[in-house]
């Protein structure tokens, strides 16, 4: 069996599993992180997770993985060449491609983990046989990926789709970016709970109608500009808030979405759910090794 060796990063966990090329995850570990910890001792609890895998790989499945795939809150550079996450702080400009290379031996490819969530969705996932849509992680942090034409936006440093630093709030919250208002600053769940005194994990049903709105409100922007009918969104406090704050979101769209292209833009659960994270880092993984593949011809 072909595997990767997948890596999602977010702001309070670390996960890693073995994807299939199918898109089948077929194993995984996932250690929370004590952010109390240095960048050294981050990388050490990432690798000792790696390690685990990679001898599952061997041991339980019979099989050596033939890539590492890397999806990482952002802001990062080319290929997660280095990474800046807000929510970890320590990992300002942290050389995150070179280590998991020296560690592992492997290939390694990386993206931003909301970037890696379009892939999973547009795969296997809600936007399947879809050529315009956004994948969307609302959770620790706030992020993006874009699907147009059926091509996934990169930009200039290939961090395109970075919903979470659009201004919802004129004059809000103070952002970890610097600005004021973010969407990340106003919805995402240490916000939450700076802004109400409740953890996101036991919201009240004003907490979960308020982010539904301020989200529909992000995303109707993006569906305006970018003439989009479909947003996946995933993340431990949207699928966690589930119901209300969909509906939440969807009434916003239904109510700032009133051109003729973008009436009846959806927002949607990421169908992948806790999964996608990996299934779309094993997606930047097989990416990269089939390129690499075709540019050895």
């Amino acid at each position: 069996m072909e595997l990767a060796l997948s890596i999602d990063i977010g702001g309070t966990k670390f996960a890693v599993g073995l994807v299939a090329r199918s898109g089948e995850l077929i194993d995984r570990t996932v250690v929370l992180i004590n952010h109390r910890d240095s960048s050294e001792e981050l990388f050490e609890e990432l690798a000792t997770a790696v390690r685990a895998q990679m001898t599952r790989a061997q041991e339980h499945h019979g099989s050596t993985p033939l890539v590492v795939g890397v999806g990482c809150a952002g802001p990062t550079t080319w290929n997660v060449e280095t990474v800046s996450p807000l929510n970890l702080p320590q990992w300002k400009n942290f050389h995150l491609r070179a280590r998991l290379a020296q560690l592992t031996g492997l290939p390694v490819f990386g993206d931003g983990d909301a970037k890696s969530l379009a892939l999973a969705e547009g795969w296997l996932g809600a936007a399947r046989g879809v050529d315009n849509f956004m994948a969307m992680v609302v959770s620790t942090g706030v992020g993006g990926g874009i699907v147009l034409n059926g091509q996934l936006l990169d930009g200039e440093s290939g961090n395109a789709g970075h919903i979470g630093h659009v201004i919802v709030e004129p004059n809000g919250r103070r952002c970890p970016c610097g600005g004021r208002g973010c969407l990340e600053a106003e919805a995402s769940g240490p916000a939450i709970e700076a802004i109400t005194g409740r953890p996101p994990t036991q919201p009240t049903y004003e907490i979960m109608v308020r982010t539904g709105r301020l989200v529909g409100r992000g995303v109707a922007s993006v569906c305006n500009l970018l003439d989009l009918k479909l947003v996946c969104v995933g993340g431990s406090v949207a699928l966690g808030f589930g119901a209300t704050f969909f509906n939440s979101a969807q009434r916003t769209l239904d109510e700032l979405c009133g051109l003729e292209f973008s009436k009846n833009a959806r927002i949607v659960p990421s169908r992948l759910a806790d999964e996608g994270g990996l299934i779309g880092a094993s997606a930047i993984g097989w990416r990269g090794l089939n390129r690499m593949a075709s540019a050895s011809y």
